[in-house]
């Protein structure tokens, strides 16, 4: 199924949805449902792709998701009504094709079973799946190209996947970091906050470039949350590293507010997905060259023609006046 427009850029987590050994689904679900619910209302068509997006995850993915999934359906307005049906709400009434979200507020749910809560060991073992590195360049792709509201959903949701983490950064390693980064940042020096960046977290020089220089401030934001920097200090450093960035109020305001909102857990499973891409741009650029690959490549050339008489096959004719030279 190709990328809706509602979505755009979904394609790659539903294709890792579908391997074996990273179940993403529920990520997705709730990343779609977010999506949804954040507008007022939809067209028809907004509508259909929705319902074809979810109605096989929803199917696939555990209770717990499903029932927070439904809990977040259950008080929009513009629910689609075979939505509705498939998690078991109830319209407001039978004419209705849209439920009144007070109405469905106030009915009764229907009766659940009780859904086991995972414990502390299950969910420390259910987060040790590691990326392959081509799900990390997808993951990594996703996210620089989507707009403001789809990478908040993304970092939001990643805290729930059972993708694994990297490794917390050591806190005195941290903390220089930090007063490097500072520095580099009240001078509005842009190339070495990249460069203490990308040495602080691992990260290769084009990432930390990338992640330094976002227009959006995403990127950042999830770079400093793994350092584990006070939220005063990410508000300074993100109004002096850009001087441009500090002249809009309400963008300085969002990326504060999604940085209080951002787990740590979350930042360092995005660490993990950007080391990991760029593993799978030094594969795919340094590919192993196989023994009949030059054979293969090699263009075809036309066979020489030979001449319909040879040289020397031709019989010798003598003549009386042929004489011998001395």
């Amino acid at each position: 199924m190709s990328a809706a427009p509602l979505f755009p850029g979904f394609d790659g987590l539903m294709t890792l949805s579908r391997r074996e050994g990273v179940d993403i689904r529920p990520t997705l679900l709730r990343v779609l449902t977010d999506l949804y619910v954040q507008a007022r209302s939809h067209s028809p068509d907004e509508e259909r792709q929705f319902v074809e997006l979810t109605s096989r995850l929803i199917e696939q993915v555990d209770d717990a998701t499903r029932a927070a999934v439904r809990s977040r359906l259950a008080i929009y307005p513009g629910t689609p009504l075979k939505t509705m049906i498939q998690l078991g709400l109830r319209p407001a009434r039978p004419s209705d094709p849209v439920p009144l979200a007070v109405e469905i507020a106030a009915a009764p749910a229907a009766a659940e079973p009780a859904v086991r809560q995972p414990t502390e060991v299950e969910l420390r073992l259910a987060s040790n799946l590691s990326m392959q590195p081509k799900d990390a360049a997808e993951i990594s792709d996703l996210f620089f190209a989507a707009s403001s509201a789809d990478r908040a959903a993304i970092l939001y949701n990643l805290n729930d996947t059972p993708l694994k983490a990297s490794a917390r950064i050591p806190e005195l390693r941290a903390k220089r970091a930090l007063h490097i980064l500072e520095m580099a940042a009240f001078a509005s020096d842009a190339e070495n906050f990249a460069l203490e960046l990308g040495e602080a977290l691992i990260l290769p020089a084009r990432i930390a470039a990338q992640v330094t220089n976002d227009p959006g401030g995403e990127p950042l934001a999830c770079a400093m949350k793994a350092l584990d920097t006070p939220s005063p200090i990410f508000q300074r450093v993100l109004l002096f590293l850009n001087p441009e960035f500090g002249t809009s109020v309400q963008k300085v305001y969002r990326i504060s507010r999604l940085y209080d909102r951002l787990t740590e857990r979350s930042a360092l499973v995005m660490i993990a997905a950007w080391r990991g891409s760029s593993m799978a741009t030094a594969r795919a650029k340094y590919r192993p060259a196989l023994y009949d690959e030059g054979r293969q490549r090699a263009r075809a050339v036309p066979g020489e023609r030979r001449p319909a008489v040879q040289p020397g096959s031709a019989p010798i004719v003598r003549t009386g006046t042929d004489k011998p030279e001395r």
